[in-house]
């Protein structure tokens, strides 16, 4: 989704090397996906249910870029 949408960021950590954010987030397994600080689950879903967690963290406007103004 990121690949096609400019509005959607992804990062992949890897948990061994930062294992601050394996804490911070709770991993107990991977792949763990974290949408937005909200929504969170463990393991690979089919597309249809990763829209279906993706829609309950609904649509936020884009944060403004700084420009260091």
């Amino acid at each position: 989704m990121a690949l096609e949408n400019k509005l959607i960021s992804a990062d992949v950590v890897e948990v061994q090397e930062f294992p601050n954010l394996a804490r911070l987030y709770n991993v107990s397994g991977v792949p763990k996906t974290v949408i937005n600080d909200v929504v969170q689950f463990v393991g690979s879903l089919p597309e249809d249910q990763f829209l279906e967690k993706l829609m309950q963290v609904g649509y936020r406007e884009p944060e403004p870029a700084e420009d260091g103004a």
